[in-house]
């Protein structure tokens, strides 16, 4: 059963439709976007515990932190065993991850929380983030950006469905549960329960893309598409350059340096977002904005996180990978200062800005996979992702400690106005100022760094996995 995972079985026939491919990523990524659904029960978590907010807090933090660690480090890995191996590791950890965070839970260690779906769970949102990409990488050579946006956009719809969801089954497992209510806190068990149902659930979803994800033969091209269109665009190579050479370039690390300030800069209003909508409408010390208009602003948020990531992906074919880039840092600082001075003024002028910032927030991540691809080439594209996720890590630290550093020196919540936000946002559009500035750097890889022809080793295993098929007519 173990060998049905291998790469030599998930080579796709002739005549295999790539647009079955898609479906398979996303069963991934929905189920572990739900990490950004995890402000739903924190305050129930808070209360089992007796602890803090940070104190809960950090079981966020260690799961982004390993995501993006255990992208660089099983980067290479995933490559090597092809994306139903690693989608399959990937479930097992993410479901370990729930399985052992609901143990924590029911014996109120919160340690055991912080390895489950912390720890074991990082590992698998890491994994399964890149494993899809690649792969759709290969499929769709001639639309990158649509492929990375339609995998990775699920990552950003995962939380629209996990929110709704991990309410409704808190309040069947605690009738006291009142969903409405954001005060409202759930049992023990019914946390418990929470997790067993989200961890089971989840790997019967990701067993679905498994079960059907495939990779291209080799020598694949898609009907009528000619490699030397999409290398007559600027930065758009047809040579490969493997993972530990890319991590030698100038390029690679200005990307790096790009990712970071863009999810510094987004990561920064969606952790603060609902608070932040209230602070800045303020009659009186009390908010015009009431906790219901709150979240529904954050699940607007999530929308445009989503659509951003599909939408302005599929953009950059059209414009190039740079130029999108060059939007995303050179409007959004226009659009962060427009936040600082006038989103006070009006809700909807408020809502407008951020729900654009958002956009480009998760457009900067369905972007880079076919930046790299463009630079870097397919070969080894899912390992070089995985070690610029690290900039996802190292932001996803910088965003929240800049935001909350700024507020806590401004005074307590509850008692914020817009103006203690100022200095927080003119310090997002510095941050954006130095991403523009390196993307404006990035230049083609020199040639040395480039691969010899026929020489790649994930190549020689693709032949030989071809051969094999063909001769026992498993293809």
């Amino acid at each position: 059963m173990l060998s049905a995972l291998d790469r030599r079985h998930t080579v796709a026939p002739p005549g295999y439709s790539r647009w079955l491919i898609p479906p398979a990523a996303l069963a991934i990524h929905l189920c572990i976007g739900q990490v950004y659904a995890t402000s739903v029960y924190k305050n129930s978590l808070i209360a089992h515990f007796d602890t803090s907010q940070t104190a809960i807090g950090v079981i966020f933090s260690i799961a982004i932190v390993m995501l993006g660690l255990s992208a660089a480090v099983a980067g290479t890995w995933v490559e090597a065993n092809g994306p139903r191996k690693a989608m399959f590791v990937s479930a097992c950890f993410w479901a370990a991850g729930f399985l052992v965070g609901s143990l924590g839970i029911a014996t109120k260690q919160l340690w055991l929380l912080y390895l489950g779906y912390g720890l074991l769970g990082g590992i698998g949102l890491g994994i399964g983030y890149i494993s899809p990409v690649s792969t759709l990488i290969k499929w769709f050579p001639d639309r990158p950006g649509l492929a990375t946006g339609l995998a990775i956009m699920g990552f950003g719809g995962g939380a629209m469905v996990a929110s709704p969801l991990s309410r409704q089954l808190l309040s069947f497992y605690d009738a006291g549960y009142d969903p409405a209510n954001a005060g409202s806190t759930a049992s023990g068990s019914a946390l418990v329960w929470l997790f067993v149902t989200l961890g089971l659930g989840y790997f019967v979803i990701m067993m679905f893309g498994v079960a059907n994800v495939r990779v291209p033969a080799q020598g694949w091209r898609p009907p009528g598409f000619d490699p030397a269109s999409v290398a007559a665009k600027p930065l758009v190579t047809t040579a490969n350059v493997s993972a530990a050479n890319a991590v030698k370039t100038r390029s690679f690390w200005l990307l790096w340096v790009v990712l970071f300030c863009n999810v510094t800069a987004g990561i920064g209003i969606l952790e603060q977002a609902s608070p932040m909508i209230q602070d800045f409408f303020r009659d009186n010390g009390t908010s015009t904005v009431t906790v219901a208009a709150a979240g529904g602003f954050v699940g607007l948020l999530s929308l445009f996180n989503m659509a951003g990531r599909f939408a302005w992906s599929s953009t950059s074919d059209v414009i190039g990978r740079k130029p999108i880039y060059l939007v995303y840092l050179g409007v959004g600082m226009v659009l962060y200062a427009l936040l600082a001075f006038v989103g006070q003024t009006s809700t909807a002028l408020f809502v407008l800005l951020a729900c654009v910032i958002l956009s480009f927030y998760g457009g900067g991540f369905a972007t880079a996979p076919a930046y790299l691809r463009d630079l870097f080439g397919t070969f080894q594209v899912g390992a070089i992702h995985g070690r610029l996720l690290t900039a996802w890590s190292a932001a996803g630290i910088a965003g929240p400690l800049i935001v909350n550093g700024f507020l806590d020196a401004q005074g307590e919540p509850g008692s914020l106005t817009a103006a203690a936000y100022r200095p927080a946002l003119f310090t997002m559009v510095a941050v954006l100022a130095v991403g523009f500035a390196a993307n404006l750097l990035v230049r083609p890889v020199p040639q040395r760094y480039h691969e010899p022809p026929e020489q790649h080793p994930e190549q020689s295993a693709e032949r030989d996995d071809d051969t094999t098929a063909q001769r026992s007519g498993t293809r």
